[in-house]
């Protein structure tokens, strides 16, 4: 049987392709992308909303029970759709240049 060397090179190219697939695969999940029968929303559990947000649980529980964001409770897991929190992010953005102020 003949013995395979792998190289620096080697495992830097195989580096450089992984973190590539990585990243396609991540903007495409999080950019909603990815195939999705119509009509059939992607749910999101709460540390996935919480990564994608940027806050903390006890932020995501109050936005919660103020009812800013829906959400669905199946047994035990809390989940998110992911349209309701694209629409919470559209809805709050701001344009610095034009925020009503005189």
């Amino acid at each position: 049987m003949a013995a395979n060397i792998i190289t620096t090179e080697d495992l830097e190219q195989f580096k450089v392709e992984l973190f590539s697939e990585l990243k396609d695969l991540f903007t495409s999940n999080v950019s909603g992308n990815e195939s999705q029968e119509p009509n059939q929303p992607r749910w999101l559990k709460s540390y996935q909303v919480q990564r994608l947000l940027g806050i903390s649980p006890g932020t995501l529980q109050t936005l919660r029970i103020n009812g800013t964001l829906p959400f669905t409770k199946l047994g035990g897991t809390i989940l998110y759709n992911q349209e309701e929190i694209h629409k919470l992010i559209q809805s709050n953005t701001r344009n610095p240049f034009n925020d009503g102020r005189k």
